[in-house]
């Protein structure tokens, strides 16, 4: 049975800035949005690396994207490119990037996913960026390493590894991480979080009202903002999945995804205090 997803895992592992930091120590963060109609994705994911610590979070975007986020970001930054290899040049001083959230099914996200690749970032690979490669995740696996993380739900999982869950969400997980090459977190009401060095944990807090659409994308920022900030993917993608669970259960009825990032400074803050 695997062991129980718990701050007493990670909590000492959180980075936590001093009187000498500045924010690019604290990391960077970049987030790939999709077209001109599917920017808000990108916008959570966004807002969420920021609040649980990122020092800076950019978004890149389709040119045709760039005058509607405009007007809707503030903290968070903007760039726009037209090709992959643009995409990479503005990703490369970047720790840690996510894409797939609303990227679009079509190959030009394929091909941004294998420039990323290329950058030395970590990555976080969600939503569109994992159903995209569904006939042929060998593609997606050659771009990943093992600070990368992807963050299917059941759905998305049985695209890329057909027939696993049938071994039980745990050792599925397990065994998608080995083959994978990367982390993996199988999304759920317990979900697990597997490194490929054989590491499995099942997550115990989530709650119903995560059942709302966005929060996916919530969890995909903050997981990458504690990689920008250089922590350990496996007890960042434990430690964001609890933390996005705990923000949920504090706001609890009536939750949306954009209510998420909000909460995420009083978790932080009672982590820290211990």
């Amino acid at each position: 049975m695997n062991p129980i997803n718990s701050p007493a895992i990670w909590r000492s592992l959180l980075p936590r800035p001093d009187a000498e930091t500045h924010k690019h120590m604290r990391g960077r963060l970049g987030v790939v949005s999709g077209n001109a109609l599917s920017t808000g994705a990108a916008r959570l994911a966004a807002r969420a690396g920021l609040r649980i610590g990122a020092g800076l979070v950019k978004i890149f975007c389709p040119a045709d994207a760039a005058k509607v986020l405009a007007p809707t970001v503030e903290a968070v930054m903007l760039s726009s490119f037209v090709t992959a290899d643009q995409l990479a040049a503005l990703a490369q001083p970047m720790d840690a990037v996510v894409i797939g959230p609303a990227a679009g099914l079509t190959e030009a996200t394929a091909a941004n996913v294998a420039a990323l690749g290329r950058t030395g970032a970590a990555l976080v690979i969600d939503a569109d960026a994992l159903t995209l490669f569904r006939d042929r995740p060998g593609d997606l696996f050659a771009c990943l390493d093992r600070d990368d993380v992807l963050t299917p739900h059941e759905g998305e999982f049985e695209r890329l590894f057909p027939g696993l869950l049938a071994k039980g969400r745990g050792a599925a997980a397990g065994e998608a991480a080995e083959r994978a090459g990367c982390h993996v977190v199988l999304k759920g009401s317990a979900t697990v979080i597997a490194a490929p060095d054989g590491r499995c944990v099942v997550n115990a807090n989530g709650s119903p009202w995560l059942a709302t659409a966005g929060s996916g994308d919530v969890l995909a920022g903050m997981i990458g903002g504690l990689l920008a900030q250089h922590m350990d993917s496996f007890d960042a993608a434990c430690a964001a999945v609890w933390m996005h669970a705990d923000a949920a259960r504090r706001f609890g009825p009536g939750l949306i995804a954009e209510d998420l990032p909000g909460l995420v400074p009083a978790v932080l803050a009672d982590l820290y205090r211990g």
